[in-house]
């Protein structure tokens, strides 16, 4: 079998693999979710609850078992340097919006992409709650339960269509004095994919997002139309030794494109 074929076949079967685990692992979450459920702080204020250790538990047995010569960043597993040195690596937020699923939100997901070097190449975010399913392959568009999704065209500053911490969505028009922003999405993921169906123009995260919060989202918004880098215009890039990002923003290309420029001439301080 040639290589292009064999790389074909092999993501083919990795897809597979991703979306089967990826709701088996969603409908665990639910099964736990407003229970009640052991829970603790982890470093300086990150929740954590003995639901995202079993969906954790669940993501690494299924595809790590499958695909044993493939890397493993995930929130909630001890990290292991030898990923670095892998060409694909599996990276995980088994619960994305853990504070959301302990207060009995609907809005939180598990978020989980496959990463080949540096950049995603499958990409799964699924909401069981909302019954919400994002997937994406490269260059193969993205889809919210199986039907396509794109980001929303245009240049214009839509103040009600973002969301983001209100700082950074108000230097986009420090003139305005009534700015309403899309009302809070406790998972990261999922406020990114809202901006790949169109749901939102743009959304921004603040500092301190890893490479968990991102990846899986992030292939969604580029297969969707969008697009999605540090707020400089800089590619993201994943699976490297430091997992934090800085300030970033996503929205369709044209706007993500005066967004970028709008930061670059004014930048943050």
């Amino acid at each position: 079998m040639a290589d292009a074929d064999t790389d074909d076949w092999t993501k083919a079967r990795d897809a597979a693999l991703l979306t089967k685990t990826v709701q088996e692992a969603g409908r665990l979450g639910l099964s736990m979710f407003r229970t009640e459920l052991k829970n603790w702080i982890k470093g300086a204020s990150s929740p954590v609850s003995e639901a995202d250790i079993a969906v954790n538990d669940l993501l690494e047995q299924q595809l790590r078992s499958a695909t044993p010569a493939y890397g493993w960043l995930s929130e909630e597993s001890a990290d292991d340097a030898s990923r670095l040195g892998k060409r694909f690596t599996w990276i995980v937020d088994p619960i994305d919006g853990t504070r959301a699923y302990l207060a009995g939100r609907e809005d939180w997901c598990v978020s989980v992409a496959l990463v080949e070097n540096a950049s995603p190449v499958l990409a799964a975010v699924y909401a069981p709650v909302t019954e919400e399913f994002f997937f994406a392959a490269r260059g193969q568009g993205a889809t919210l339960n199986d039907s396509g999704v794109h980001a929303t065209t245009g240049t214009d500053f839509n103040f009600p269509r973002m969301a983001g911490p209100k700082p950074l969505v108000q230097r986009l028009s420090p003139t305005s004095d009534e700015i309403t922003l899309f009302p809070r999405i406790g998972s990261l993921a999922l406020r990114l994919c809202r901006v790949a169906q169109g749901r939102l123009d743009a959304a921004f995260a603040g500092g301190q997002s890893r490479d968990w919060d991102l990846a899986a989202a992030n292939l969604i918004v580029q297969e969707a139309g969008g697009k999605m880098t540090a707020l400089s215009g800089e590619a993201i890039e994943y699976n490297r030794r430091e997992v934090t990002h800085g300030v970033l923003v996503a929205a369709g290309r044209e706007r993500h494109a005066r967004i970028v420029e709008h930061f670059r001439n004014r930048p943050l301080p």
